[in-house]
């Protein structure tokens, strides 16, 4: 009988943490994060890690993981993620992968195949370094023509996943599209996939709240202190929302109202080209939270997982 595992996806902000540990204190649960940030130690205000309290005593798992300038791909997640599911399982408990990183949560539902490459870090410097010289069109253009598949999915200002895809065609001669792909339709898990949503103008308020509300807790002190611990600012978590626009608005690029307008506009678009990932998807259950009571939200969300996966609650 193949593992039972509960995936809560949507966009950011959405409120996808909160109502997972609700879940998981009724369904006798475990979370897994598949958030490619909160990885990353002392990454804390910029990447909405639920407190102990918060967590109200569920156990998470692979939050602060990685060291910050840790070398961490999506199959080292993949098969962290696939080790926890099967010991959260074996324990009797319910499996939880709970985040906004749509890779992440595919690659480990899904049979996806990586390559191993050696030489990895040495290429993405020399791309970084050709992307801080302002070619970043010519790097998406160089992926258009080497992989045009992995372009149409990828936005042209997105460094980390450009450079992803172009390294592995320059060390192994293939495209990334041609190893991320599924092979068949057929997942090795007892899935129910929960999607919340709200509306546009809801969810953009939200993010709004969130982002002030980050800078109120202290983000830019958050920065200073792993800047002054020698971390490099072009190291991969620093690429993230919001620690990008505070490491612009340190070295001078930025005031400090456009660092926080400059976030907020790039999270609305994160938001934008989550909800695109997530859309594709017709194993998501949608669920709206939008004017919702909260509590009949979260059993009707209970309601359809215990149906999908059998689950009999006491």
């Amino acid at each position: 009988m193949s593992t039972p595992l509960i995936v809560i996806a949507g966009p950011t902000a959405v409120g996808k943490s909160k109502i997972a540990v609700e879940l998981a204190l009724r369904l006798n649960g475990e979370i897994i994060s598949a958030d490619s940030v909160q990885l990353y130690k002392y990454f804390r205000i910029g990447t909405a890690k639920l407190t102990p309290e918060e967590q109200r005593g569920v156990p998470h798992h692979l939050l602060d993981i990685l060291e910050p300038d840790d070398n961490f791909s999506v199959a080292d997640f993949q098969k962290l993620a696939r080790q926890k599911i099967e010991d959260i399982h074996g324990r009797g408990k319910l499996p939880f992968l709970v985040g906004g990183t749509g890779l992440y949560i595919q690659a480990v539902i899904d049979p996806y195949h990586f390559p191993e490459m050696k030489g990895q870090e040495e290429i993405r410097r020399k791309l970084r370094t050709i992307w801080e010289e302002g070619k970043g069109t010519e790097l998406y253009r160089r992926l258009q023509e080497v992989d045009p598949a992995a372009a149409a999915r990828i936005h042209p200002n997105d460094f980390r996943r450009i450079s992803r895809a172009l390294e592995v065609f320059y060390l192994t001669g293939k495209p990334i599209s041609s190893y991320a792909q599924k092979k068949n339709t057929t997942t090795s898990y007892h899935l129910a996939m929960v999607g919340l949503i709200s509306s546009r103008a809801e969810l953009y308020k939200r993010i709004e709240k969130r982002v002030d509300q980050m800078f109120a807790q202290g983000l830019v002190q958050e920065v200073q202190s792993l800047l002054a611990k020698g971390y490099d600012p072009r190291l991969k978590p620093f690429q993230s929302l919001g620690y990008k626009q505070v490491v612009k608005y340190l070295s001078g690029v930025y005031d400090l109202n456009t660092a926080i307008q400059e976030t907020k506009k790039a999270t609305r678009n994160y938001a934008k080209r989550q909800l695109t990932w997530f859309r594709r998807d017709p194993r998501i259950r949608w669920f709206s939270l939008q004017g919702a009571d909260y509590q009949k939200v979260v059993k009707r969300i209970e309601d359809y997982i215990c149906r999908r996966i059998r689950v009999h609650v006491e």
